[in-house]
């Protein structure tokens, strides 16, 4: 299945929180969607592998995406090696997106950037035909997506281009409501976090808020990029 963007995440419910608006924005406008986790999330302070399993499956069918995959690698000790990076290279082989969102590449959290830049460097070495990858006994063609764009997470880092996701804020907001394991409960016995307060559950949506202010929007995401941004004509830029 050939897919036109492909959103991957070290951890599941980093999609979610990061650009899950701008997915289900393209989504509503007929791209077809996948989300790649890098990890099952196993070091995560809440819940269990099995329920993050379930709240990804669920989160999934909100957003409406076309497939979603988790690579198992290790939380917390995976590597920008040669053996991850080929995990990622026969990802985009596979799906051959035009268009790749990753981590932030830089972030609080250190699988953040490690998963950025495994994704960013992978992204390179799948355009690379000396380098064979094979799936399900076929070889792979090579295939390098034409841009990579990193969402904002945890920091508040400058974006170079913002989305407008005024329409999908509800969308977006409910795919994350999915992993209530992991965010906001004042019912539950499990531990704090540094995810689970009231206040970070408001900052998702205060930041999209404050980004979609900023540009006369109601809501908005915020990327940065990799290469200059190019526009056919200065009347497509808004």
């Amino acid at each position: 299945m050939k897919l036109d963007i492909l959103a991957f995440g070290a951890h599941p419910d980093d999609v979610e929180l990061g650009c899950s608006g701008t997915i289900a924005k393209e989504i509503s406008l007929g791209k077809k969607v996948g989300i790649i986790d890098l990890t099952r999330g196993e070091l995560g302070t809440r819940g269990s592998v099995e329920i993050r399993n379930s709240e990804s499956a669920k989160a999934s069918k909100i957003l409406g995406v076309s497939v979603r995959e988790n690579l198992d690698m290790r939380d917390g000790f995976f590597v920008n090696d040669e053996a991850h990076q080929m995990k990622i290279i026969q990802m985009l082989r596979k799906y051959q997106p035009e268009i790749v969102l990753c981590n932030a590449i830089v972030d609080r959290h250190i699988d953040h950037g490690k998963g950025s830049k495994l994704v960013s460097d992978a992204c390179f070495l799948s355009g690379l035909r000396m380098i064979e990858t094979s799936l399900d006994g076929k070889i792979q063609a090579a295939w390098r997506p034409k841009v990579v764009y990193h969402y904002i997470q945890w920091k508040n880092l400058e974006p170079d281009f913002v989305v407008d996701i005024s329409e999908f804020m509800d969308v977006k907001m409910e795919s994350i409501l999915a992993y209530s394991s992991q965010f906001y409960n004042p019912n539950t016995n499990e531990p704090e976090s540094p995810i689970s307060s009231k206040n970070f559950l408001d900052s998702v949506k205060y930041r999209a808020q404050d980004l979609g202010r900023i540009v006369g929007v109601d809501y908005a995401e915020g990327f940065t990029v990799e290469r200059y941004l190019t526009v056919n004509s200065l009347s497509d830029l808004k």
